[in-house]
């Protein structure tokens, strides 16, 4: 785990985060009360999927986030950090890809 100290919250973004974070426990709190209440598996599946859909946006978020002021700033920088930068950011989105 890195050790970087600068995050998106530069970025002003946050609070778009927590707000997308937050719907996000809520259809997850959903999805529980779907389970519980034996609702049809076809209802439930199709909440899973807008759930991983929203988590996946989330997701890209955050890369796009990372490239574009981590990875970007450590590249002009240069140095050992610009290669750990972009390794972080390789296997972020292999990790995307395999999920």
């Amino acid at each position: 785990m890195s050790t970087h100290q600068h995050s998106y919250l530069a970025h002003d973004t946050k609070g778009d985060y927590l707000k997308r974070l937050r719907r996000i426990e809520g259809q997850a709190r959903g999805l529980q009360r779907m389970v519980e209440e034996e609702q049809y598996c076809i209802d439930i599946l199709t909440q899973v999927s807008a759930m991983t859909k929203a988590l996946q946006a989330v997701s890209l978020s955050l890369l796009d986030e990372h490239l574009g002021h981590c990875v970007l700033e450590a590249a002009r920088a240069g140095g050992p950090e610009a290669e750990e930068k972009l390794k972080e950011a390789s296997d972020a989105i292999a990790r995307l890809v395999r999920s």
